[in-house]
């Protein structure tokens, strides 16, 4: 009985010792620069797309160009690879556009058709508005369908952007705090040197906050741009506008949290989306990229834009 005993105390003395070792091993885990795989960040950056992003940067470094230098082409080169995207959004809206006098042409006669078989059978306002809804949703898809400019492709480019535009700033904060890569405290050392002007060190953020607010104004002008362009705007498209307007904004702080070379990609991915906007409002560049004629379409797009951002803005009292 008593070595029965005993050897019970001795198997509580090992589990308490085994228990009072245990914790050591986070605390040992979490003193290490590597992020360790369990989180959907850790997973996100340690990913092979964010994994090619860095080692395409250290290539652009290693080529000669200065960081500051690559973060640039960087942003320049992603925004000219989803020009054609752009290009296709522009033809989208534009067919779309150009539907509207024929969906409300049938709309109005199927309101009638709607009316008549309402009358005659005697339906009640919920089910003869529910029946026009059915059918009006039917035709549009149909001529969506002909015309194949279904709205939803319109959205294909910010599908594609929105990931490469995730990917490069994971990839950008890994080298700039030396996570998840070998190479990423030479890099980290480099970063630190590799800036232009009032922010040299792109390892820290702009205490200046020129970088971010310079991000959130370039980017209220790109919303503002699209909404000038817009002789009338459904519903959904001022929640959108407002929404984005919104995100502009908010971006702003938050480029003043993060390290500068993630506010210098996000300025110049911004300034080069602004120039795509208004390459894509040329009458001849369009032409090229066989975008349709609108109604809301001016042979002079530069000076009404020029015009109708001044009335809004500047001469409103």
């Amino acid at each position: 009985m008593v070595v029965r005993l005993r050897g019970q105390w001795r198997g509580h003395l090992l589990a308490l010792r085994l228990r009072a070792r245990l914790p050591a091993l986070p605390l040992a885990a979490a003193a290490s620069p590597v992020l360790t795989p369990g989180g959907w960040y850790e997973a996100l950056a340690m990913s092979a797309p964010v994994h090619a992003v860095e080692e395409a940067l250290l290539g652009a470094h290693a080529a000669g160009l200065p960081w500051w230098g690559a973060i640039a082409l960087a942003a320049a080169g992603l925004r000219g690879l989803t020009l054609p995207l752009a290009a296709q959004q522009r033809r989208v809206l534009a067919q779309v556009e150009n539907l509207q006098p024929e969906i409300e042409k049938n709309a109005k006669q199927l309101n009638q058709e709607v009316a008549v078989c309402a009358h005659q059978l005697g339906w009640s306002k919920r089910v003869t508005r529910l029946t026009y809804l059915k059918n009006m949703r039917r035709l549009v898809s149909e001529l969506y369908v002909r015309d194949n400019c279904h709205p939803f492709k319109a959205t294909v480019l910010v599908w594609i952007q929105l990931p490469i535009w995730i990917f490069m700033s994971v990839a950008l904060r890994n080298l700039s705090t030396g996570a998840t890569h070998s190479e990423s405290f030479s890099a980290q050392e480099q970063l630190a040197t590799g800036g232009i002007l009032w922010f040299p060190d792109l390892t820290a953020s702009d205490s200046t906050w020129i970088l971010p607010i310079s991000v959130g104004v370039v980017n209220l002008l790109i919303v503002e741009l699209f909404a000038l362009q817009r002789l009338s705007m459904s519903r959904f498209q001022v929640y959108v506008t407002y929404f984005v307007r919104a995100v502009s904004v908010l971006m702003v702080p938050i480029a003043a949290a993060v390290p500068s070379s993630l506010a210098f990609y996000w300025l110049c991915s911004s300034l080069m989306g602004l120039v795509q906007n208004l390459l894509l409002c040329s009458p001849r560049f369009r032409q090229l990229c066989r975008i349709p004629l609108t109604k809301s379409h001016s042979a002079t797009p530069y000076k009404d834009l020029f015009a109708a951002f001044y009335a809004k803005f500047i001469s409103r009292k």
